[in-house]
């Protein structure tokens, strides 16, 4: 292999599964003519980071999986060397992929108890057999960021929490999952990505912590990472200033923090990947294309994921890197190569999906992560109101056909009420309706897991729970990201609180069952939240 063929091992291109055949023989001839090392999958080009200015529709696919399978056989026939295969899977290939099992998000396996932290482990390797079984080697996941900034628009739901021994314990838990099933992992956003409030796909956050205190804290899970020798580190789009002589610099383009603090003083020999490189926190920086890609490799980076411009940065590699650090990080991700069996001639794939074996882990989870956060005698209050007729259920954001009220109703029967989203005119009549009943078993199911606009959930809603907190009885499951009990106004005033996390099927049966038996919830909060 010369230099230059070395040197486009290190590029990895974004690729797209629903794609136009145009796009797929362009991505085949930069195979074949630049030697790449490996491919970045995401769903289509709409649904990636750079739709965010486009707002481009995304048209779904149920083919996607078949899809995914065939498009890997046809790019690693246009390899001469094997590619390796790697895709954004924090909870299941269902971040990218129709009809694929879904996992929890990391925040739902947060707030499991320690003492089941091998169901992280088991979602890790469900993750990893999912991945394996499509053609897949390497999961850039999971995050390792301390979830410690409530307002920050790009993590909240996919930390494991706030506490940084629970964090690394768990995000080890996954990988070794994933790992034990032949598939590469990857700890995220170095040096921590938890305490910013810009989102780094549009800006650049900057973290005012100094080294001593991001030793404290933020670098804890990726030092436990370390000692347990991860597969690969990825490097957030972040800056921090002390570590820079303050200057706001991002991570991912900074050899004080890639070579002096991850290289030299955590002593990290492992594979070292960017994030993706054309979020604008880093892609409008240079007029030169080509340019980018080199300041991110002399930064330290062996990887470049998402790389736009991969002829002009071979070339800047080319004439700029010295020959020892080609090989070093040529070397790196050879060992990558081989532990995945990239260079396996039976590598065909060999699992198939267990959709069966996802629900009934989920099922596991759901039982074990459920919360109660308050509890004011909920069982003989609700028992009394549905004897005397005066109670009822009411669902927010999904119609009276769901599951959790399908669950309640053998044992549990009172009428059933639901406001829809951009319902404006029904407030009234819904609150109308209910002036009749007394207690109420309210479910909301929280539309968006990302916290931008509220969670998605409309004012006009947020009003409406608090006139039915202050004039009467209720117990309230809130099926969604915990941070959304920030938003929901009176919250001392209910009966009951319960934090069920998730929106599957497994987790409203599993919510059911534990408000008709009242029973104890092992779950806790993973994240502090401020809602009295």
């Amino acid at each position: 292999m010369t230099v230059e063929q070395k040197i486009g091992q290190f590029f990895f291109p974004a690729v797209f599964i629903n794609d136009t055949e145009e796009n797929i023989q362009a991505t085949e001839e930069l195979i074949k003519k630049h030697n790449i090392g490996g491919l970045t999958f995401f769903h289509s080009r709409a649904s990636a980071a750079t739709n965010y200015e486009t707002k481009k529709k995304i048209f779904f696919n149920d083919d996607s999986y078949q899809r995914l399978k065939d498009l890997i056989v046809r790019y690693q026939k246009a390899a001469t060397t094997p590619l390796l295969m790697s895709i954004d899977a924090e909870w299941g290939l269902a971040m990218r992929v129709e009809k694929t099992p879904q996992y929890p998000y990391a925040i739902t396996l947060g707030a499991l108890p320690l003492s089941e932290s091998h169901l992280v482990y088991e979602v890790g390797k469900q993750i990893g057999l999912d991945l394996k079984s499509v053609g897949l080697h390497y999961n850039l996941a999971p995050l390792a960021d301390i979830n410690n900034n409530p307002n920050n628009p790009v993590i909240g739901y996919r930390s494991f929490g706030e506490n940084k021994e629970k964090v690394a314990q768990f995000a080890l838990e996954y990988l070794r999952g994933m790992n034990d099933a032949g598939i590469l992992g990857c700890l995220k956003h170095f040096p921590g990505h938890g305490n910013t409030n810009v989102d780094s796909h549009l800006g650049l956050p900057v973290l005012e912590e100094t080294l001593e205190q991001l030793l404290e804290n933020e670098l804890y899970p990726f030092i436990k990472g370390i000692e347990s020798d991860v597969d690969s580190i990825m490097i957030g789009h972040l800056a921090v200033p002390a570590l820079n002589d303050g200057a706001n610099t991002s991570a991912t383009l900074s050899k004080s923090i890639i070579e002096t603090l991850l290289r030299k003083q955590l002593n990290y020999d492992g594979l070292i990947i960017s994030d993706a490189l054309n979020m604008h926190s880093v892609s409008k920086l240079y007029d030169r294309k080509g340019q980018l890609e080199w300041e991110a490799f002399n930064a330290g980076n062996d990887v470049l994921c998402f790389a736009e411009n991969v002829p002009e940065g071979i070339q800047e590699i080319l004439k700029n890197a010295t020959p020892k650090r080609i090989e070093e990080s040529y070397n790196r991700l050879l060992k990558c190569k081989k532990k995945a069996g990239v260079f396996d001639k039976d590598e065909a794939p060999t699992t198939e999906l267990a959709f069966t074996t996802a629900s009934l882990l989920n099922h596991k989870i759901a039982q074990n992560c459920i919360t109660k956060i308050k509890d004011t005698e909920n069982t003989a209050v609700i028992s009394n109101a549905a004897k005397k007729g005066t109670l009822a259920k009411l669902s927010v954001y999904k119609n009276t056909e769901n599951t959790f009220f399908k669950t309640l109703e053998s044992s549990l029967s009172a009428p059933e009420f639901a406001v829809k989203m951009d319902a404006k005119n029904t407030m009234s009549a819904v609150e109308k309706t209910l002036k009749d009943y007394d207690t109420l078993i309210i479910a909301l199911f929280v539309p968006k897991a990302k916290s931008i606009n509220n969670f998605d959930i409309e004012d006009t809603v947020l009003q409406l729970l608090k006139r039915l907190f202050t004039s009467k009885t209720c117990v309230l499951y809130v099926f969604g990201n915990p941070y959304a009990l920030t938003l929901i106004p009176d919250l001392p005033s209910v009966s009951g609180l319960v934090q069920v996390y998730q929106t599957f099927e497994e987790f409203q049966k599993a919510a059911a069952h534990q408000l008709l038996k009242n029973s104890y919830c092992q779950g806790t909060l993973p994240v502090s939240i401020s809602y009295l």
